[in-house]
């Protein structure tokens, strides 16, 4: 079992920058060395979409076309936490933003929520003109 909690959101005026955190623990591993972690956000009335996603062990990462260029996704091992580093932010990233983790042995990128097992419980972020 996997435990995320995300932290960080806030109130922010369009163009600021704001970084999210997301702390996670396990009760049965060790590492995360294994998973895919992936930031999603969900704004009222519409769906969960894909923010990113970042491998634990490789640290490579992989953007939707809507924040690419102004989101970063980076994660401590030391830590044990992810962040997602977000620049020039506009009233369109007003959103709940999750972290959410999977598991995989292999190459596999997930963009979509069902593929993910575990969920923190969000952080709001919400962006002014």
């Amino acid at each position: 079992q996997v435990q995320l909690v995300e932290s960080g959101g806030g109130l922010v005026q369009a163009g600021d920058s704001l970084t999210l955190s997301c702390a996670a623990s396990a009760t049965s591993e060790r590492t995360f060395i294994h998973y895919v972690m992936g930031w999603f956000r969900q704004a009222p009335g519409k769906e969960r979409e894909f923010v990113g996603v970042v491998t634990w062990s490789a640290g490579r990462t992989y953007y939707s076309d809507s924040v690419k260029g102004r989101f970063t996704i980076s994660r401590d091992n030391a830590k044990s936490t992810l962040y997602l580093q977000m620049n020039s932010l506009n009233p369109e990233d007003t959103a709940i933003y999750y972290c959410a983790a999977v598991r995989l042995i292999n190459s596999e990128i997930p963009t979509r929520p069902s593929r993910y097992d575990y969920w923190g419980q969000g952080t709001q972020v919400t962006v002014s003109s």
